[in-house]
Order: structure tokens, then sequence, then C-alpha cells
């Protein structure tokens, strides 16, 4: 796992819609694509992302209308990752910033997108030895935190 890289693993069926696009549309959109996040942007430029738990807590939660404009509802600013960064590093930025869903960007555009799904069924194909590693380096760098 800390060989393999974002981009191996990344899927690229990624949706963006721009900032004005309403909730019901993104919702829409997610539905049609079998995606669990919006990644909004401004003329084409990544400002924030739209997750199924958004939709809970932002949108249900507080009863707002889907005609809301989705930037309403965004969480910005867009936390992402390079392609070339290991999927340990993608893990890493995900625990620290509790998030579950990370973008992948590159020349300023989202090529890609990482989820804790992504990273959990890649570990699962490892070999025991190296799931072994891997649980001895996460319980290591728990013990120093």
């Amino acid at each position: 796992m800390n060989n393999t890289f974002v981009n191996d693993v990344m899927s690229k069926n990624v949706l963006t819609l721009e900032k004005s696009s309403t909730i019901q549309e993104a919702a829409e959109h997610m539905k049609r694509l079998s995606v669990g996040c919006v990644i909004v942007t401004d003329n084409d430029s990544p400002i924030g992302i739209i997750t199924e738990r958004d939709f809970v807590i932002k949108v249900a939660a507080e009863g707002r209308p889907l005609f809301t404009e989705i930037k309403e509802v965004m969480s910005s600013p867009l936390i992402t990752i390079d392609p070339e960064e290991t999927i340990w590093e993608a893990s890493e930025a995900m625990k620290e910033k509790s998030i579950h869903k990370l973008p992948v960007k590159e020349n300023e555009k989202i090529v890609g997108i990482i989820t804790t799904s992504d990273i959990v069924r890649i570990s699962s194909v490892g070999s025991d030895s190296e799931m072994r590693r891997i649980c001895d380096q996460i319980l290591l760098r728990m013990e120093k935190e």
C-alpha cells in the first residue's frame, strides 16, 4: 500500500457542477451517475464539494428548498491531493481532515477522486504479511500521537 499511488486507485468518474446549480440538479446528476459527491466549480475552477452527508446535514436537517444553489451548502475550501501522492498520504490527509472523499487535482483540474472505500478495497487485497505490516505502521503512528 505504501508504494501504491493515488492515480492507481482513484476513480475518474467525477461529477462537477457550476456553483449556481441547484441542490435538486446536483442530486439528479449524482443519482444518474451513481456517485456520492459533486465537485463545485466557479468558471470550471474547483472551489468546493458536496457529499451525501452534506445532503443530510445541510439540506434535509435544515429544511432547505431544492432550488437552493449548491454554493450555499458546499464544503470549502476544497481539500485535494496530487495524483502522484501515495495511498498512505491520502489516508493520512483523510484522517487529519475527517473526510471520506478526496478529490485528485492536477494542473488546477480535478482528474479523479479517492474515497475511504477505495482505500479499504485495496487494503483488503494485500497479502496477510502486507496487511500485518500496514497495521503495525498504523499502530506505531497511533502510539506517537
